[in-house]
């Protein structure tokens, strides 16, 4: 009776402490949108009085609106523009080599003096450039 008791009790103790599971596999994803960001201001500054055959030095300030620092590898010459009074100079004439800055410029940053400098020259043609004395030229630019 003995040997019976303890083999139940094996019997009961082996069905309790078994267990059964499935094997599975599973798969998923998940995402989200980076932020964008606000584009930066960029100014350029140079003296007056550019002729004919001459250059001046452009020094740039840039503004960062962002949360974020960003990283300005350079600056170029995306257009040129004139006053309406001087409509007829040819902007044409007016050029400028990008500009390297690599330069890293702070969150929020307002008028960031850039290290870097630009030359614009204006073409000393075979024309007459008349047409250019006195105007207000305006630079447009571009950062990447």
């Amino acid at each position: 009776t003995g040997a019976i008791v303890a083999a139940v009790i094996a019997l009961f103790a082996s069905v309790g402490m078994s267990a059964a599971y499935w094997s599975m596999q599973g798969s998923g994803s998940g995402s989200s949108t980076a932020g964008a960001g606000t584009s930066l201001v960029l100014a350029a500054s140079f003296p007056s009085g550019i002729y004919p055959g001459g250059e001046e030095t452009v020094t740039f300030t840039i503004d960062n609106p962002n949360d974020f620092a960003v990283h300005v590898a350079t600056i170029s010459l995306s257009g040129v523009t004139v006053d309406a009074a001087h409509a007829g100079c040819s902007v044409a004439d007016f050029t400028m080599a990008t500009v390297t800055t690599d330069e890293t410029v702070a969150a929020g940053a307002l008028d960031h003096e850039l290290t870097a400098v630009g030359t614009l020259r204006f073409a000393n043609t075979a024309q007459n450039q008349d047409a250019c004395k006195g105007a207000v030229i305006t630079l447009a630019l571009t950062s990447a």
